[in-house]
């Protein structure tokens, strides 16, 4: 692989930079919006299923506990 001098380096990263096509910051906003609501989402899924998870084993344990 041919190396190129840093001037050529950073003349073709600004010709790269220059094709992106970067979001509207209404899209940028949305997403952002929608990423925080999933979180919140599978955050309140996780603590219900280990409250239902550990509620159920402490129960079977108790259960368990009384017949011994």
């Amino acid at each position: 692989m041919a190396k190129t001098s840093p001037i050529t380096f950073f003349r073709q990263v600004r010709a790269e930079m220059a094709k992106v096509t970067w979001p509207t910051r209404r899209e940028t906003w949305v997403s952002t919006v929608m990423v925080v609501i999933m979180v919140i989402l599978a955050a309140l899924f996780l603590f219900v299923a280990d409250w239902i998870i550990s509620s159920v084993l402490g129960w079977g344990i108790n259960y368990l506990g009384s017949l011994f």
